[in-house]
């Protein structure tokens, strides 16, 4: 059975054990090989958002839904992930920075996770991620600093592919503009 407080506590351990992402995974990889458990604790996914779990300056918990064909911008963390699908699917396009300066990026390499998948991300790495499903995708997202400090993270516009400062607040407007999509879609549906 999933159990938040105690998934927390063992993060907090695991990270006590090892400052890399290697046996937060483990945590992380235990909880999400039974996403019934993690959706009765957390309930099925109704809207897409950035719901906070625990935050601390050395580890974020985020439970993340993904609106339905919802896709975010490239952008960095500064710091290691561990993403654990437990439910529907997210798509991570890779990207790297194209030498010369400018902050433009290109394309280097993309992985699908999938229910039950759970994948680290070094502190380097910059992404984008979309939701290639008609359905919402569930996950548990975990983070070794504080996820909402934009300090020394960066975002690129989804059209030049320059970068930019992160801003958390344009990353929850997001969220709350692909849930106001999705309501249309359900009214549409409903009619």
């Amino acid at each position: 059975m999933f159990d938040l407080d105690q998934f927390v506590a063992d993060c907090r351990v695991a990270l006590a054990a090892d400052k890399s992402p290697k046996h937060v995974r483990d945590v992380v990889a235990r909880a999400v090989a039974d996403p019934a458990a993690v959706l009765k604790a957390l309930g099925e996914p109704e809207r897409a958002g950035l719901h906070t779990l625990h935050r601390s300056h050395d580890l974020t918990v985020l439970n993340i839904v993904w609106a339905p064909m919802m896709t975010v911008m490239p952008h960095n963390h500064s710091m290691w992930a561990v993403i654990g699908i437990y439910t529907g699917r997210e798509d991570n396009i890779f990207w790297r920075r194209l030498p010369g300066g400018l902050g433009k990026l290109e394309a280097a390499g993309a992985k699908a996770l999938c229910e039950r998948d759970a994948e680290p991300l070094g502190h380097n790495i910059i992404h984008s991620v979309t939701n290639p499903i008609p359905r919402l995708t569930g996950g548990l997202h975990v983070y070794g600093g504080d996820f909402f400090d934009p300090t020394h993270r960066s975002e690129w516009d989804p059209e030049s592919l320059l970068e930019r400062p992160f801003d958390p607040e344009r990353a929850v407007r997001q969220f709350e503009e692909a849930n106001a999509i999705l309501a249309n879609v359900r009214e549409h549906q409903s009619n």
